[in-house]
């Protein structure tokens, strides 16, 4: 993908089709290195499936039989000289704590380091296709944070829904206000 925006747009679709009530994107950048870290609540994989999650040919699509979401992060962490994993309970094992967790680290000083490109985008994308969602999201960077989470907006919305129109272009207009105080 051309964008690790991409990336965590599809990682967190993963978690959505997972039945998650919760999913955390959190983003942590220094000036050498950026990590992805995308953890959900939903039914979480089974170890077998778990140890070939990373294999194209390893999906729960009934579409194709090829999954790249997961391999392509992967590789893109890995290529850069950075690290990628990937934590998972099933809820038939961890009822109560049940759930995944996928970290990707990138060196950013690395030649095959891909941009993050637009993350606002990503993050309204995934609050407007699944508002019934707890969204957290934070991006930590040396100069600050920017970060929402809808539990917040819900308080204080009461029954208007995240995927109206006018709260939609607000968290945009939020989170673009957020990220140019602080690049």
């Amino acid at each position: 993908m051309k964008e690790l925006s991409l990336n965590i747009l599809d990682i967190a679709m993963n978690s959505v089709k997972a039945n998650a009530g919760t999913i955390t994107v959190s983003l942590a950048e220094t000036p050498e290195s950026f990590e992805i870290r995308i953890a959900d609540d939903g039914c979480g994989m089974k170890r077998d499936f778990l140890e070939t999650v990373t294999d194209p040919f390893s999906t729960t699509r009934t579409t194709r039989k090829v999954g790249m979401g997961i391999p392509f992060l992967k590789l893109a962490a890995e290529q850069t000289g950075g690290s990628f994993s990937i934590e998972s309970k099933h809820e038939s094992e961890y009822p109560d704590s049940h759930g995944t967790v996928t970290r990707a680290v990138f060196n950013k000083n690395s030649i095959d380091f891909t941009p993050l490109g637009d993350i606002v985008s990503t993050v309204t994308t995934l609050i407007q296709g699944s508002p019934g969602i707890r969204w957290i999201f934070k991006h930590s960077m040396p100069k600050g944070e920017v970060s929402l989470d809808t539990a917040e907006l819900k308080e204080i919305l009461g029954d208007v829904p995240l995927d109206n129109t006018e709260v939609i272009l607000w968290i945009k207009g939020y989170l673009e206000e957020a990220y140019s105080e602080i690049l």
